[in-house]
């Protein structure tokens, strides 16, 4: 196992690695600042997104490459969001999507998969079946990404089958550090889970 995941570092620029190395990082520190409900998730977020969409436009990677820059973007609007008074006094709360924000994360899910379709078609790569995986999961991630800007529990949820898909699909393209960041991604993603469910259920009883 540990030689399946170095071999695919042997022909790579000590530069990519370390770059890969900070994403991992900055990555996992995300995630658990979300887990808290902490600010810094959005800086630490954007600097591992940033590096991300770099790798995997080098890489080839067209669909993973667009929901990282789209991570990105949603990031600073998550960050406003996330740091924008509720009615002059609280932040915003966690809460739970309504039949409107669910409607909104279905479209966004189709529309995502079609655009990143597109893209492929429109410069010519060729889909193959990895793609196919990598085009749900960005429907996925890209929903899961609105939702969690807007303090969605339900973002956890979709976040944990994402990572479920992309650890055994960047395994596959030797991408060894990205695949251990999404398997702690996933473990990280059911804790806070809970812990958000937590909050959630302590704000219903004070209601």
């Amino acid at each position: 196992m540990i030689d399946f995941f170095l071999d695919a570092y042997s022909n790579v620029s000590m530069t990519h690695i370390i770059l890969e190395f900070i994403v991992f990082v900055f990555g996992i520190l995300s995630v658990w600042y979300a887990r808290q409900e902490n600010i810094w998730v959005y800086p630490t977020g954007l600097i591992a997104t940033i590096i991300s969409t770099y790798l995997l436009y080098n890489a080839g990677y067209l669909g993973d490459m667009m929901i990282n820059g789209y991570f990105s973007i949603m990031s600073i609007y998550g960050w406003y969001k996330w740091t924008r008074k509720v009615k002059d006094t609280d932040n915003m709360p966690i809460t739970r999507t309504n039949s409107k924000e669910k409607i909104i994360g279905i479209v966004l899910f189709f529309a995502t998969i079609f655009v990143v379709f597109g893209i492929y078609n429109l410069f010519d790569y060729e889909i193959n079946a990895d793609n196919y995986i990598d085009i749900i999961a960005s429907g996925i991630f890209f929903t899961g990404m609105w939702y969690m800007a807007n303090k969605k529990i339900e973002n956890w949820t979709l976040w944990i089958i994402g990572d479920l898909i992309v650890t055994p699909l960047y395994a596959y393209r030797g991408l060894g550090m990205l695949s251990l960041q999404y398997l702690i991604f996933t473990i990280l993603a059911v804790s806070a889970y809970l812990e958000w469910r937590k909050i959630l259920r302590k704000s219903n009883l004070q209601l």
